[in-house]
């Protein structure tokens, strides 16, 4: 029962930072490959509050969620107005230097890691977050600065034309990202009680990117989806060592083939998005028998 309480935990703990990087990327149009590093901010900061400094657990994921979202602030300012793959190499060169910079900070314990961390995430702590965070995003999703970064994300150009602050709306997405992200990691930190940089690598922040890329793109119910999946999926193959990365791996690949726009494709699990699924499919039906019906005519 701990076992599955403690997967349980890491889907909550994971499912924050991809409802971040959801809005950056499935909404706005951003691909980061960098929150790896704002997890990482809000992780040791969390720690120091935590370990060092012996404040309350809350202080701490409030100040993980905002020194990444300070940071994402001067980040964004040098990056956002880049373009497709430049932002992706920006982001992630910001990743690899903060995993740099806390391999030689000693305070932290540098390469070696930081251990015997106070444990204060609970199960508790992780569903109240969750719920909480699902909410914020899905009501910042279906408001107007919601719609504005959508517009961002389906044609830049356009939006500009129409009176959207690109740049604006693209700052919001990534401040919104980076401290979910950091508060992920202020639980992650007090969970684990361990630190070390290697955690927050590139192939953290691309489990993430690809986690939102599974659910679908521009879902938020996808999101949740793809999180319990690709977080749980290496544990349940484990009495599989050898082989359960490669399981992974294939398991990715052939959602990717077989469902290129994700698990959900952009719709969401409301009544309205149910509806909205199986319209589709009536429709793709029906178009599918006026094809083969046209065609047995010109047979004819």
């Amino acid at each position: 029962m701990d076992y599955i309480q403690g997967i349980a935990v890491l889907i909550g703990i994971n499912l924050i930072a991809v409802l971040g990087l959801c809005v950056l990327t499935g909404f706005t149009g951003l691909f980061s490959f960098g929150h790896g590093g704002f997890m990482a901010i809000g992780a040791y900061i969390s720690a120091i509050v935590t370990a060092k400094l012996n404040l309350p657990f809350s202080v701490a994921i409030l100040a993980g969620g905002l020194s990444a979202g300070i940071i994402s602030v001067f980040i964004g300012q040098l990056t956002l107005k880049l373009k497709g793959d430049y932002f992706c190499i920006a982001t992630m060169g910001f990743g690899e230097a903060i995993r740099i910079i806390l391999n030689n900070t000693n305070y932290v314990g540098g390469a070696r890691g930081w251990a015997d961390l106070p444990q204060l995430t609970t199960w508790v702590w992780v569903v109240g977050l969750d719920i909480v965070c699902i909410a914020i995003t899905w009501n910042l999703i279906n408001s107007r600065q919601g719609r504005n970064m959508i517009a961002v994300r389906e044609e830049e150009l356009a939006a500009q034309m129409a009176g959207v602050n690109v740049f604006r709306y693209k700052m919001i997405a990534l401040v919104f990202s980076a401290v979910m992200a950091g508060i992920a990691g202020a639980l992650l930190a007090n969970y684990l009680q361990f630190l070390r940089p290697t955690m927050f690598n590139m192939l953290k922040s691309t489990d993430l990117t690809i986690m939102v890329i599974f659910g679908g793109l521009g879902s938020i119910s996808g999101t949740i989806v793809g999180t319990i999946l690709l977080v749980s999926l290496p544990e349940v193959f484990r009495n599989f060592a050898q082989w359960r990365l490669v399981i992974y791996g294939l398991a990715v690949i052939v959602i990717m083939v077989g469902r290129p726009k994700g698990i959900m494709g952009g719709m969401e699990l409301t009544p309205s998005g149910i509806r909205k699924i199986f319209a589709a499919r009536r429709a793709k039906a029906t178009l599918e028998a006026e094809i083969k019906a046209a065609e047995r005519g010109d047979a004819a």
